[in-house]
């Protein structure tokens, strides 16, 4: 039979700490490789700027071609537009297409002429950005492209343009003419809104007063959306907002010249004759 003395020892030994021999914590556990860099350098050495991390954003691929370069005449034209941050990076890249479709090579792609000419093109802002774009990031034009919408054209942006054209309706002193100029633009500024040329045509009438639905389905004999496609919808949307447009320019001069007719009349001439000699009216 154990006395209590004895069991209190028997705890104690089983909650003694294990001990590793040949084990000592002071002695740090050091890798020999960085010891060994770091004696061979010098102060100087150790102090020098990096010579990495210096390389442009943009891959252009390797161009072999006899007699290649830039002419600064083509530099020169890319930096007459420079995109800075604030404009349409859509009607940007519009602008970059067309002056460097201008310039061929046999044997050099037009996309590695675009990644060479891109920068070029970027000020302020948008140059900054390319700037902090990581090395090496940037291997292809649609790469490019891609990177540089989502930077100044969110998609945020895209889904408050989108719900501008769905929710879009001919204002109350609108002409045809306006509404459909205003809803194209809206259109331009976001190209990837998705909608079929269908929707399109459809959005748009659904927005219109009730006079202008009826002048359309007057002259297309009935609904004018049933028998439309979408090229024939948007031809008639043309002619109309043309027509419109000439109407309204005819209102608006015939009420300038009756303006000017009203200012020279005779009952005028003599009110203002009367009121300049008033002795001439007695």
């Amino acid at each position: 039979m154990r006395t209590r003395s004895q069991s209190r020892r028997r705890r104690q030994q089983q909650t003694l700490p294990v001990v590793v021999e040949n084990f000592d914590l002071e002695e740090p556990i050091v890798d020999q490789n960085i010891v060994a860099m770091a004696d061979n350098r010098t102060m100087a050495q150790m102090l020098q700027a990096p010579i990495e991390g210096y390389e442009d954003a943009i891959v252009v691929p390797p161009i072999n071609a006899n007699n290649f370069e830039l002419k600064q005449p083509l530099i020169n034209l890319v930096q007459s537009n420079k995109f800075t941050g604030r404009q349409d990076p859509h009607n940007h890249l519009r602008f970059f297409n067309k002056v460097t479709s201008t310039f061929r090579h046999p044997e050099v792609p037009n996309t590695s002429i675009k990644l060479l000419l891109f920068p070029f093109s970027l000020d302020g802002e948008a140059r900054d950005w390319l700037d902090k774009e990581p090395p090496r990031s940037i291997l292809t034009w649609d790469d490019l492209v891609s990177k540089f919408i989502n930077q100044f054209f969110p998609p945020s942006k895209t889904t408050y343009l989108r719900n501008k054209i769905t929710n879009f309706f001919q204002e109350p002193n609108e002409t045809f003419n306006e509404a459909w100029e205003r809803f194209k633009g809206l259109l331009h500024q976001c190209p990837r809104h998705g909608f079929s040329e269908l929707h399109q045509l459809d959005t748009f009438y659904n927005s219109l007063n009730s006079n202008d639905q009826d002048a359309l389905d007057s002259a297309a004999g009935g609904n004018f959306l049933v028998d439309k496609n979408a090229q024939e919808g948007f031809s008639d949307y043309e002619s109309k907002s043309k027509s419109s447009y000439s109407s309204s320019r005819a209102k608006i001069q015939e009420l300038s010249t009756n303006a000017l007719l009203s200012k020279s009349s005779p009952s005028n001439n003599s009110s203002i004759c009367n009121n300049k000699y008033p002795l001439l009216s007695r």
